[in-house]
């Protein structure tokens, strides 16, 4: 039965065959009235079609249409809105989403019939093929994103992709270095080539690419301070100093009378390298504080696998690289130190996220503290 609606509303209507239609007017031409028809399986779903298109009428942008497919509005996407707006190795991860994932499952369907349930499938289906959770649910979002763009653009009505909820990813567990752990693994790595760059990632909390990508000019060890201001990442076959992630990122830390002398004796090898490279020596213009004997960026894999092959001799659990931040950050909630120092050192954008990542260690400063004052009211010593 059809629902009539008022003047260039349109009409919604079930056919005999069961689908369902809308029909809005799209103008004149020579006299007479055009139309145009979307049509689908349920009524929400040609309605929303509708609703998208009067939307692109009323604003002046073209209307999706059939010949719009999800890989055509997925490539205009990243070339026309995503390249002056993201960071290069973010940009490569999601134009590998796009051209790896995305397109090649959802690609050939029309732009404005694309479903909740195709996207649902598409989740599915990567699940089923061995992605980890975490993964799809960074391929949702991007897939969000670029639907929240073509809304913006008139494109559609909706955002299908809100419609579906991602896969549930579990926080791993942190269990990382207990102090008497990393003083057994710092004896363990004591004159080892990266020795310098765990030790920094230990004591000051840093990121790998945050560590690998200091520069001398970055460190000033009269005053006993180091500033974050870059990360060094490797993609699209050479290595890059990016900015930090986030502007919270960019941070100065105080160093520890240890940490200068480590930066110090750091120095004297690496003039020592220059020295006996001779021409060989890759003098690059970044200035880096960790390089191979040629001068040349360290590659974080060889680091890590360095790492943990110290962990496995001295008979230590297995680490990720990024645990020794955890443990750093496990250290100063555990001595007490306030929430927000916490959250500068390790140069988090938002309080939360520091008091979610080490709620496990803050449970035992929180009983130290309780403890702390009934032994104040009690007169317990």
């Amino acid at each position: 039965m059809s629902k009539r609606r008022g003047d260039g509303e349109g009409s919604v209507y079930r056919r005999k065959d069961g689908r369902w239609v809308a029909t809005i007017s799209v103008g004149y031409e020579n006299g007479k009235r055009n139309r145009k028809s979307f049509y689908g399986q349920s009524e929400r779903e040609v309605i929303a079609q509708k609703t998208s298109a009067l939307r692109s009428l009323q604003q002046g942008v073209p209307m999706a249409d059939d010949s719009t497919t999800v890989e055509k509005f997925l490539l205009r996407w990243l070339d026309e809105s995503l390249r002056s707006t993201l960071r290069p190795r973010t940009l490569v991860s999601y134009e590998m989403i796009v051209r790896r994932h995305l397109i090649p499952m959802l690609g050939r369907t029309s732009l404005a019939k694309l479903s909740p349930e195709a996207v649902q499938r598409y989740m599915n289906g990567k699940i089923e093929s061995g992605l980890s959770a975490r993964t799809v649910q960074y391929h949702h979002a991007v897939l969000r994103r670029a639907l929240n763009q073509a809304m913006r653009w008139g494109s559609v009505a909706r955002n299908v992709a809100s419609l579906v909820s991602p896969p549930r990813v579990r926080r791993p567990e942190v269990l990382p270095l207990s102090p008497a752990q990393a003083r057994q693994f710092l004896d363990a790595a004591s004159g080892d080539r990266f020795e310098p760059v765990y030790t920094l990632a230990l004591t000051l909390g840093l990121r790998q690419g945050e560590v690998l990508g200091l520069a001398w000019r970055d460190i000033d060890l009269d005053e006993g301070k180091l500033s974050v201001r870059h990360t060094l990442q490797r993609y699209s076959g050479s290595y890059h100093l990016d900015e930090p992630k986030t502007e919270r990122s960019r941070r100065t830390i105080g160093l520890p009378e240890q940490v200068i002398g480590v930066l110090q004796d750091r120095r004297r090898r690496q003039l020592e390298d220059h020295l006996k490279a001779g021409p060989a020596w890759n003098d690059n213009e970044w200035g880096l504080v960790f390089t191979t004997e040629a001068g040349n960026p360290l590659y974080g894999g060889a680091v890590t696998r360095r790492f943990q092959t110290i962990l496995k001799a001295s008979g230590l659990p297995r680490q990720k690289f990024h645990d020794l931040r955890h443990a750093c950050a496990s250290f100063m909630v555990a001595q007490h130190v306030p929430m927000r120092v916490v959250m500068e050192i390790l140069g988090h954008s938002q309080i939360h996220v520091t008091m979610n990542t080490y709620a496990h260690v803050m449970d035992d400063a929180q009983r130290d503290a309780t403890e702390r004052v009934s032994a104040t009211i009690f007169g317990v010593s």
